[in-house]
């Protein structure tokens, strides 16, 4: 594969994303022969989506090396190698609309680390694990998480209650064993050392005040060396939450109502199929897996 590409990718994409790219870039390579892929028309590209809808059944896998295939050709485009794009306005009609990139997100051993800092000040510790908690456990959005009023929490049932949003739906969680003694700690010990402003929010910023949520974005990214190249942010982490529910098997409902999903399609866009498979071939196969070790 060409490195010129494998440089082009890494300028406009995740790591992760670019591995899985220049795997499906390959694969249509193969499918259509080089020249034959270089000077493809729109009817080429759209008898290889007809040999992918006739082995793959998920059409956001199907979407996913669509848009591996046009990224493909926009490096052409760039490097002068066409003057064309077969395929720039083509979409899937039945993939949907959907930013999630499903080979970027983390496991949960992967989030668990951000559980496992320490900080200069132990209330800060105490603090930040509470945050970090409600985002690689409930899959919180941030917007959520600020909403959450200290009434909200039950600790003797070990629940949560989350608040409905403009885009969420109002649901009751179960608090992790973990999290029971934690939150313990922070309401009882913590949150009353912060606190210099009257308020009920849960979340306290190290100021004393309601946290209104930058700082919990802020949290996130400072973990971003552990993962690099990765993409890590709030709404990554609540990507994984989800897709790893139903990576594990968990009915598509019952993920739907964890997630305050107002719609079914919007919990299905996380549907996993043929993903780990295509991670196991990528770290056998893939002969650009040794640049970042």
């Amino acid at each position: 594969m060409d490195q010129q590409l494998d440089k082009y990718l890494q300028k406009k994409y995740a790591l992760q994303t670019v591995k899985v790219y220049l795997f499906d870039i390959n694969r249509y390579l193969l499918y259509m022969g080089k020249k034959r892929a270089e000077n493809a028309t729109w009817q080429d590209v759209l008898e290889y989506l007809a040999y992918l809808r006739a082995h793959y059944h998920n059409p956001h896998t199907i979407n996913r090396i669509l848009c591996a295939v046009k990224a493909w050709y926009f490096y052409l485009l760039e490097t002068g190698k066409r003057r064309d794009h077969p395929c720039r306005n083509l979409k899937l009609k039945d993939a949907g609309v959907s930013d999630i990139q499903l080979q970027d997100l983390f496991s949960q051993a992967e989030m668990e680390r951000l559980m496992q800092r320490r900080e200069r000040f132990p209330l800060a510790t105490l603090r930040n694990r509470v945050l970090i908690s409600l985002l690689i456990y409930q899959g919180l959005r941030h917007k959520e998480i600020i909403r959450i009023r200290m009434q909200d929490i039950d600790l003797e049932s070990g629940s949560i209650y989350v608040r409905s949003t403009a885009r969420g739906m109002a649901r009751t969680l179960t608090l992790q064993p973990r999290q029971v003694m934690l939150f313990y700690e922070y309401i009882n010990n913590v949150r009353p050392a912060l606190l210099k402003a009257d308020t009920d929010r849960l979340i306290i910023t190290l100021r004393g005040t309601a946290e209104k949520g930058e700082g919990i974005t802020y949290l996130v990214e400072t973990f971003r060396h552990l993962f690099p190249g990765r993409l890590l942010n709030p709404r990554t982490l609540r990507q994984s939450v989800i897709a790893n529910l139903l990576s594990d098997g968990k009915d598509l409902r019952v993920v739907q109502v964890f997630a305050g999903h107002k719609k079914i399609s919007s919990t299905e866009r996380y549907r996993q199929s043929g993903l780990k498979e295509l991670q196991a071939a990528i770290e056998k196969h893939h002969p650009f897996e040794q640049n970042n070790k």
